[in-house]
């Protein structure tokens, strides 16, 4: 007993006050990050956006009417709007579709198709335009010529946006248990049934936030540069142009409207992305 008495006087002892000078260092570290984080996302982000915002409110509402109203503006704003949403429901079967065959599916090259899908990814906005002018513009070598036409317009979105639909869908296939599928199979339920019924719920999440990323990366995307040429200008082509004649209350009052496109596709996104990680952690995982 005193052995064991003399060996705990030799532990040294802690400081009464370590415990709180920890606890409030840790608090002075969290509290500087935040700040420094807070301060260098204002400088990046939050002071050029309100600057934005201020310079587009200058002329009050009605000459932010009077500048989103106008023939040419309207015409870009219906054009990209509208071409966005042709992108979002040809990407959201396609892409669907490519995840599907990609996860459930074993083929010849499937890992150089799987690569592929990410090549709009790496390639500069206007090597992308050149490409899509070179294989569908004057001279094609397939003898389809789209440039400086709409369709065009929704041919280069497409070829931009695939890869969104494709890659926040494919993670939740692989999570998916075969198992639910299988056992539905097996009360004779039709392959149709199963994925309406099992599948498709659970893919939903996913596909709204491929679907929203679609959308306003179609909004914002310059990739249809030269395939229109002033021809079909999208609005980010249409602020472009007016930019270089020098900054207008139009392209202040266009700038704005692409903010706010741009805070509802995050919040958009944020929101499917939550309900995916729900519905991933809700999926029943065979024991091993």
């Amino acid at each position: 007993m005193t052995s064991a008495t003399s060996d705990l006087s030799r532990v040294p002892r802690r400081p009464a006050g370590a415990g709180l000078l920890r606890a409030a260092g840790r608090r002075a570290g969290t509290g500087l990050g935040v700040g420094v984080a807070t301060l260098y996302l204002s400088l990046i982000v939050l002071i050029p956006l309100a600057a934005v915002v201020v310079r587009s409110g200058e002329t009050g509402l009605d000459g932010f009417w009077r500048a989103v109203t106008t023939p040419e503006t309207a015409a870009a704003l219906v054009l990209t709007v509208g071409a966005s949403l042709i992108v979002v429901a040809v990407n959201v079967v396609t892409g669907t579709l490519i995840a599907w065959v990609l996860v459930r599916d074993r083929f010849p090259g499937q890992r150089i198709v799987d690569t592929l899908i990410d090549m709009p990814f790496a390639l500069p906005t206007i090597v992308a335009g050149l490409v899509l002018l070179t294989l569908y513009g004057p001279g094609s070598p397939v003898g389809i010529d789209l440039a400086y036409q709409r369709v065009g317009v929704v041919v280069a979105l497409l070829f931009v946006t695939l890869p969104f639909v494709v890659r926040t869908v494919q993670p939740v296939l692989i999570e998916l248990d075969r198992e639910m599928e299988e056992a539905a199979a097996s009360l004779g339920a039709s392959q149709a049934t199963i994925f309406r019924r099992i599948v498709l719920p659970n893919l939903y999440p996913a596909i709204a936030a491929g679907a929203a990323i679609a959308f306003f990366q179609s909004i914002e995307n310059f990739n249809t540069t030269l395939f229109t040429r002033g021809t079909y200008d999208t609005l980010t082509v249409y602020v472009f142009s007016k930019v270089r004649s020098g900054i207008t209350p139009t392209i202040n009052a266009l700038a704005l409207i692409l903010i706010a496109i741009t805070i509802v596709g995050v919040v958009w996104y944020e929101i499917s992305r939550r309900r995916t990680a729900r519905r991933l952690s809700a999926i029943p995982h065979p024991q091993s």
